[in-house]
Protein backbone atom coordinates (compact mmCIF):
# COMPACT_ATOMS: atom_id res chain seq x y z
CA UNK A 1 0.00 0.00 0.00
CA UNK A 2 1.22 3.57 -0.47
CA UNK A 3 1.08 6.40 1.97
CA UNK A 4 -2.00 8.00 2.87
CA UNK A 5 -2.58 11.57 1.78
CA UNK A 6 -3.72 13.35 5.00
CA UNK A 7 -4.37 16.28 3.55
CA UNK A 8 -6.97 15.58 1.07
CA UNK A 9 -10.17 16.64 1.65
CA UNK A 10 -12.89 13.98 1.58
CA UNK A 11 -15.34 13.79 -0.99
CA UNK A 12 -12.18 16.09 -3.47
CA UNK A 13 -11.23 12.08 -5.54
CA UNK A 14 -13.84 10.40 -7.26
CA UNK A 15 -16.97 9.19 -5.65
CA UNK A 16 -17.59 5.23 -5.50
CA UNK A 17 -20.71 4.25 -6.52
CA UNK A 18 -23.14 1.64 -4.62
CA UNK A 19 -21.12 -1.47 -3.97
CA UNK A 20 -17.78 -0.26 -5.27
CA UNK A 21 -14.81 -0.99 -2.75
CA UNK A 22 -13.59 2.32 -0.99
CA UNK A 23 -10.53 3.40 -2.49
CA UNK A 24 -7.56 5.13 -1.19
CA UNK A 25 -8.72 8.53 -2.01
CA UNK A 26 -11.56 8.00 1.22
CA UNK A 27 -9.34 6.04 3.51
CA UNK A 28 -9.07 9.78 5.68
CA UNK A 29 -13.11 9.39 5.86
CA UNK A 30 -12.82 5.65 6.99
CA UNK A 31 -10.14 6.76 9.87
CA UNK A 32 -12.60 9.32 10.80
CA UNK A 33 -14.86 6.81 11.35
CA UNK A 34 -13.12 4.32 12.87
CA UNK A 35 -11.93 6.81 15.42
CA UNK A 36 -15.31 8.58 15.90
CA UNK A 37 -18.11 6.03 17.15
CA UNK A 38 -15.79 4.51 20.30
CA UNK A 39 -14.68 8.02 21.04
CA UNK A 40 -18.17 9.52 21.19
CA UNK A 41 -19.25 6.53 23.65
CA UNK A 42 -16.39 7.20 25.90
CA UNK A 43 -17.00 10.78 25.75
CA UNK A 44 -20.40 10.55 26.41
CA UNK A 45 -20.26 7.92 29.38
CA UNK A 46 -17.63 10.96 31.07
CA UNK A 47 -19.20 13.73 29.97
CA UNK A 48 -23.08 12.82 31.24
CA UNK A 49 -22.48 12.79 34.94
CA UNK A 50 -20.39 16.10 34.79
CA UNK A 51 -23.04 18.03 33.01
CA UNK A 52 -25.95 16.68 35.29
CA UNK A 53 -23.41 18.09 38.24
CA UNK A 54 -22.63 21.54 36.51
CA UNK A 55 -26.19 22.20 36.16
CA UNK A 56 -27.65 21.40 39.43
CA UNK A 57 -24.54 23.84 40.47
CA UNK A 58 -26.14 26.20 38.39
CA UNK A 59 -30.02 25.97 39.47
CA UNK A 60 -28.16 26.24 43.50
CA UNK A 61 -26.25 28.88 42.42
CA UNK A 62 -28.79 31.19 40.92
CA UNK A 63 -31.07 30.38 44.19
CA UNK A 64 -28.08 31.54 46.40
CA UNK A 65 -27.66 34.77 44.28
CA UNK A 66 -31.71 35.18 44.21
CA UNK A 67 -32.45 34.05 47.95
CA UNK A 68 -29.56 35.14 49.72
CA UNK A 69 -26.93 36.91 48.07
CA UNK A 70 -28.68 39.92 46.73
CA UNK A 71 -30.42 41.10 49.89
CA UNK A 72 -27.50 40.97 51.66
CA UNK A 73 -25.30 42.69 49.23
CA UNK A 74 -28.09 45.44 49.56
CA UNK A 75 -27.72 45.26 53.16
CA UNK A 76 -24.50 45.47 53.28
CA UNK A 77 -24.97 48.32 50.58
CA UNK A 78 -27.74 50.38 52.79
CA UNK A 79 -25.35 49.60 56.04
CA UNK A 80 -21.86 50.95 54.10
CA UNK A 81 -23.71 53.77 52.66
CA UNK A 82 -25.29 54.68 56.50
CA UNK A 83 -21.26 54.17 57.94
CA UNK A 84 -19.14 55.61 55.99
CA UNK A 85 -20.67 57.59 52.83
CA UNK A 86 -23.11 59.58 54.55
CA UNK A 87 -20.62 60.40 57.60
CA UNK A 88 -18.21 61.58 55.00
CA UNK A 89 -20.26 63.21 52.98
CA UNK A 90 -21.72 65.33 55.82
CA UNK A 91 -18.50 66.00 57.06
CA UNK A 92 -17.12 67.31 53.64
CA UNK A 93 -20.31 69.76 53.18
CA UNK A 94 -20.51 71.17 56.59
CA UNK A 95 -17.21 70.91 57.93
CA UNK A 96 -13.95 70.69 55.51
CA UNK A 97 -15.48 73.07 52.80
CA UNK A 98 -16.67 75.82 54.73
CA UNK A 99 -13.38 75.55 57.08
CA UNK A 100 -11.33 75.38 53.31
CA UNK A 101 -13.57 78.65 51.95
CA UNK A 102 -12.31 80.29 55.30
CA UNK A 103 -8.85 79.71 54.65
CA UNK A 104 -8.87 80.14 51.25
CA UNK A 105 -10.58 83.55 52.28
CA UNK A 106 -8.06 84.45 54.54
CA UNK A 107 -4.87 83.17 52.77
CA UNK A 108 -6.74 85.82 49.97
CA UNK A 109 -6.13 88.56 52.48
CA UNK A 110 -3.23 87.89 53.85
CA UNK A 111 -0.93 86.63 51.03
CA UNK A 112 -2.28 87.22 47.70
CA UNK A 113 -3.31 90.97 48.06
CA UNK A 114 -0.10 92.02 49.61
CA UNK A 115 2.09 89.92 47.13
CA UNK A 116 0.17 91.94 44.10
CA UNK A 117 0.64 95.23 46.01
CA UNK A 118 4.47 94.53 46.31
CA UNK A 119 4.69 93.37 42.62
CA UNK A 120 2.87 96.09 41.19
CA UNK A 121 4.04 99.04 42.82
CA UNK A 122 7.59 97.66 44.28
CA UNK A 123 8.86 94.62 41.80
CA UNK A 124 7.91 96.06 38.74
CA UNK A 125 9.16 99.77 38.86
CA UNK A 126 12.62 98.09 40.04
CA UNK A 127 12.91 95.56 37.11
CA UNK A 128 11.89 98.29 34.63
CA UNK A 129 14.90 100.05 35.41
CA UNK A 130 17.15 97.09 36.11
CA UNK A 131 16.24 96.15 32.31
CA UNK A 132 16.48 99.82 30.94
CA UNK A 133 20.32 99.94 32.76
CA UNK A 134 21.06 96.66 31.45
CA UNK A 135 19.90 97.40 28.37
CA UNK A 136 22.39 100.52 27.68
CA UNK A 137 25.16 98.15 29.53
CA UNK A 138 24.53 95.46 26.68
CA UNK A 139 24.56 97.87 23.83
CA UNK A 140 28.31 98.78 24.81
CA UNK A 141 29.68 95.02 25.76
CA UNK A 142 27.74 94.21 22.15
CA UNK A 143 29.79 96.84 20.21
CA UNK A 144 33.20 95.80 22.17
CA UNK A 145 32.45 92.27 21.50
CA UNK A 146 31.98 92.67 17.89
CA UNK A 147 34.95 95.00 17.32
CA UNK A 148 37.01 91.87 19.13
CA UNK A 149 35.32 88.89 17.12
CA UNK A 150 36.33 90.93 13.87
CA UNK A 151 39.93 91.00 15.01
CA UNK A 152 40.25 87.15 15.84
CA UNK A 153 38.31 86.39 12.86
CA UNK A 154 40.88 88.22 10.40
CA UNK A 155 44.01 86.75 12.71
CA UNK A 156 42.41 82.82 12.95
CA UNK A 157 41.39 83.01 9.20
CA UNK A 158 45.49 84.21 8.34
CA UNK A 159 46.93 82.25 11.31
CA UNK A 160 45.31 78.76 10.77
CA UNK A 161 42.55 78.11 7.94
CA UNK A 162 45.04 79.31 4.97
CA UNK A 163 47.63 77.24 6.38
CA UNK A 164 45.25 74.14 6.88
CA UNK A 165 43.49 74.15 3.77
CA UNK A 166 46.99 74.21 2.11
CA UNK A 167 47.99 71.04 3.91
CA UNK A 168 44.72 68.89 3.52
CA UNK A 169 44.82 70.17 -0.75
CA UNK A 170 48.16 69.37 -1.46
CA UNK A 171 49.69 66.51 1.28
CA UNK A 172 46.39 65.10 2.77
CA UNK A 173 44.30 64.60 -0.35
CA UNK A 174 46.68 62.71 -2.34
CA UNK A 175 48.05 59.84 0.77
CA UNK A 176 44.25 59.59 1.33
CA UNK A 177 43.41 58.88 -2.74
CA UNK A 178 46.30 56.28 -2.41
CA UNK A 179 45.35 54.71 1.29
CA UNK A 180 41.56 54.45 -0.30
CA UNK A 181 43.16 52.50 -3.94
CA UNK A 182 45.10 50.12 -1.42
CA UNK A 183 42.00 49.40 0.61
CA UNK A 184 39.48 48.60 -1.98
CA UNK A 185 42.01 46.34 -3.44
CA UNK A 186 42.30 44.50 -0.25
CA UNK A 187 38.78 44.33 0.38
CA UNK A 188 38.20 42.94 -3.06
CA UNK A 189 40.63 40.20 -2.29
CA UNK A 190 39.02 39.16 0.51
CA UNK A 191 35.57 39.57 -0.36
CA UNK A 192 36.57 36.47 -3.06
CA UNK A 193 38.06 34.55 0.08
CA UNK A 194 35.27 34.74 2.00
CA UNK A 195 32.75 34.82 -1.08
CA UNK A 196 34.24 31.25 -1.87
CA UNK A 197 34.48 30.38 2.46
CA UNK A 198 30.42 30.89 2.31
CA UNK A 199 29.45 28.98 -1.00
CA UNK A 200 31.27 25.99 0.26
CA UNK A 201 29.48 26.43 3.88
CA UNK A 202 26.39 26.38 2.10
CA UNK A 203 26.47 23.41 0.67
CA UNK A 204 28.04 21.65 3.49
CA UNK A 205 24.67 22.82 5.84
CA UNK A 206 22.48 22.46 3.53
CA UNK A 207 23.42 18.70 2.13
CA UNK A 208 24.26 17.38 5.97
CA UNK A 209 21.23 19.25 7.56
CA UNK A 210 18.42 21.05 5.83
CA UNK A 211 17.80 18.04 2.91
CA UNK A 212 17.45 15.21 6.49
CA UNK A 213 15.67 17.50 8.32
CA UNK A 214 13.42 18.24 5.48
CA UNK A 215 13.36 14.15 4.25
CA UNK A 216 11.94 13.95 8.11
CA UNK A 217 9.52 16.41 8.22
CA UNK A 218 8.20 15.33 5.00
CA UNK A 219 8.12 11.78 5.55
CA UNK A 220 7.24 11.27 9.39
CA UNK A 221 6.42 14.34 11.30
CA UNK A 222 3.37 15.92 8.75
CA UNK A 223 1.69 12.08 8.21
CA UNK A 224 1.95 12.04 12.18
CA UNK A 225 0.42 15.44 12.23
CA UNK A 226 -2.22 14.94 10.36
CA UNK A 227 -3.48 11.61 12.01
CA UNK A 228 -2.97 13.39 15.39
CA UNK A 229 -5.20 16.52 13.86
CA UNK A 230 -7.81 13.80 12.21
CA UNK A 231 -7.86 12.39 16.29
CA UNK A 232 -7.74 15.56 17.87
CA UNK A 233 -10.83 16.60 15.58
CA UNK A 234 -13.06 13.98 16.26
CA UNK A 235 -12.57 14.10 20.30
CA UNK A 236 -13.40 17.89 20.21
CA UNK A 237 -16.40 17.14 17.89
CA UNK A 238 -17.14 14.25 20.20
CA UNK A 239 -17.39 16.44 23.09
CA UNK A 240 -19.09 18.76 21.80
CA UNK A 241 -21.79 16.29 21.20
CA UNK A 242 -21.43 14.58 24.48
CA UNK A 243 -21.91 17.82 26.44
CA UNK A 244 -25.06 18.84 23.82
CA UNK A 245 -26.45 15.60 24.62
CA UNK A 246 -25.73 15.44 28.23
CA UNK A 247 -27.33 18.53 28.35
CA UNK A 248 -30.61 17.23 26.69
CA UNK A 249 -30.99 14.28 29.69
CA UNK A 250 -30.30 16.98 32.50
CA UNK A 251 -33.32 18.67 30.91
CA UNK A 252 -34.87 16.03 31.14
CA UNK A 253 -33.73 15.16 34.65
CA UNK A 254 -34.77 18.50 35.88
CA UNK A 255 -38.21 18.39 34.30
CA UNK A 256 -39.41 15.62 35.63
CA UNK A 257 -38.04 16.32 39.39
CA UNK A 258 -40.00 19.73 38.85
CA UNK A 259 -43.36 17.56 38.16
CA UNK A 260 -42.57 15.73 41.16
CA UNK A 261 -42.04 18.28 43.02
CA UNK A 262 -44.99 20.23 41.64
CA UNK A 263 -47.45 17.11 42.15
CA UNK A 264 -45.60 16.09 45.43
CA UNK A 265 -45.54 19.51 47.18
CA UNK A 266 -47.18 22.82 45.33
CA UNK A 267 -50.17 21.63 43.91
CA UNK A 268 -51.10 20.28 47.50
CA UNK A 269 -50.28 23.53 49.51
CA UNK A 270 -52.07 25.10 46.37
CA UNK A 271 -55.35 23.40 46.94
CA UNK A 272 -55.16 23.89 50.66
CA UNK A 273 -54.77 27.65 49.86
CA UNK A 274 -57.29 27.60 47.86
CA UNK A 275 -59.49 25.39 49.28
CA UNK A 276 -58.82 25.82 52.80
CA UNK A 277 -56.99 28.86 54.09
CA UNK A 278 -59.10 31.15 51.61
CA UNK A 279 -62.97 30.21 52.84
CA UNK A 280 -60.84 31.06 56.53
CA UNK A 281 -59.61 34.13 55.38
CA UNK A 282 -62.72 35.24 54.15
CA UNK A 283 -65.11 34.33 56.78
CA UNK A 284 -62.77 36.14 59.25
CA UNK A 285 -62.33 39.08 57.38
CA UNK A 286 -66.11 39.12 56.93
CA UNK A 287 -67.00 38.41 60.95
CA UNK A 288 -64.07 40.03 62.65
CA UNK A 289 -61.69 42.11 60.09
CA UNK A 290 -64.50 44.51 58.88
CA UNK A 291 -66.45 45.10 61.57
CA UNK A 292 -63.20 46.50 63.63
CA UNK A 293 -62.27 48.04 60.65
CA UNK A 294 -65.70 49.85 60.75
CA UNK A 295 -65.59 50.49 64.30
CA UNK A 296 -61.67 51.74 63.99
CA UNK A 297 -63.40 54.61 61.45
CA UNK A 298 -66.57 55.76 63.46
CA UNK A 299 -63.72 56.07 66.17
CA UNK A 300 -61.32 58.22 63.74
CA UNK A 301 -64.19 59.96 62.64
CA UNK A 302 -65.65 60.99 66.11
CA UNK A 303 -62.46 61.81 67.34
CA UNK A 304 -61.71 64.22 64.41
CA UNK A 305 -65.05 66.14 64.56
CA UNK A 306 -64.71 66.21 68.33
CA UNK A 307 -61.07 68.03 67.73
CA UNK A 308 -62.37 70.37 64.99
CA UNK A 309 -64.89 71.30 67.19
CA UNK A 310 -62.46 72.02 69.94
CA UNK A 311 -60.09 73.73 67.26
CA UNK A 312 -63.19 75.78 66.43
CA UNK A 313 -64.36 77.32 70.04
CA UNK A 314 -60.22 77.39 70.84
CA UNK A 315 -60.32 80.17 67.79
CA UNK A 316 -63.41 81.70 68.26
CA UNK A 317 -62.62 82.42 71.87
CA UNK A 318 -58.94 83.91 71.06
CA UNK A 319 -60.71 86.15 68.20
CA UNK A 320 -62.96 87.72 71.74
CA UNK A 321 -59.90 88.23 73.85
CA UNK A 322 -58.51 89.99 70.63
CA UNK A 323 -61.61 92.18 70.53
CA UNK A 324 -61.14 93.04 74.19
CA UNK A 325 -58.63 93.90 74.43
CA UNK A 326 -57.51 95.49 71.35
CA UNK A 327 -60.66 96.62 69.89
CA UNK A 328 -62.33 95.22 66.56
CA UNK A 329 -60.27 95.70 63.03
CA UNK A 330 -60.90 98.61 61.11
CA UNK A 331 -62.77 97.09 57.88
CA UNK A 332 -61.03 96.71 54.36
CA UNK A 333 -62.07 99.09 51.86
CA UNK A 334 -62.07 97.12 48.63
CA UNK A 335 -59.55 98.81 45.74
CA UNK A 336 -61.04 99.20 42.33
CA UNK A 337 -58.07 97.67 40.25
CA UNK A 338 -60.48 98.01 36.90
CA UNK A 339 -58.25 100.53 34.39
CA UNK A 340 -59.63 104.16 33.84
CA UNK A 341 -61.61 104.96 30.53
CA UNK A 342 -60.53 107.24 27.81
CA UNK A 343 -62.44 109.82 29.27
CA UNK A 344 -60.87 109.47 33.18
CA UNK A 345 -57.79 109.34 31.72
CA UNK A 346 -58.23 112.91 29.63
CA UNK A 347 -59.51 114.15 33.39
CA UNK A 348 -56.87 113.08 35.76
CA UNK A 349 -54.23 114.28 32.83
CA UNK A 350 -55.56 117.67 33.18
CA UNK A 351 -56.01 117.52 36.60
CA UNK A 352 -52.19 116.86 36.92
CA UNK A 353 -51.22 119.34 34.76
CA UNK A 354 -53.10 122.25 36.57
CA UNK A 355 -51.52 121.16 40.24
CA UNK A 356 -48.21 120.96 38.01
CA UNK A 357 -48.72 124.80 36.86
CA UNK A 358 -50.18 125.72 39.96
Amino acid sequence: MGMVDLEKAPGAGPQAGPGEPVRGSDAEGCLAVAIRIPVRVVVLVLVVPVRMVWDALVVVGRFLRDAVLRPVGRALAWLGRAVFVWPLVGLWRYVVVPLAKGVGWLGHVLLVVPAVWLYRWVLTPVGQALAWFFTRVGAVLAAIARGVYAGLAWLGRYLAVVPAVWLYRWVLTPIGHGLAWSGRQVARGVGLVVTGVGFVLYWTVRVLLVLPALAVWRWVLAPVGRFLAVVGREVADALGHAWRVAGHLSRAVGRFLGTVLRWTVAEPARWVYRSVLTPVGHAVRDTVLRPLAEAGRGARRAARQALASARLSVRQARADVRRMLFGAPAERQPVDRREPSAAEARTLGSSTTALTKD
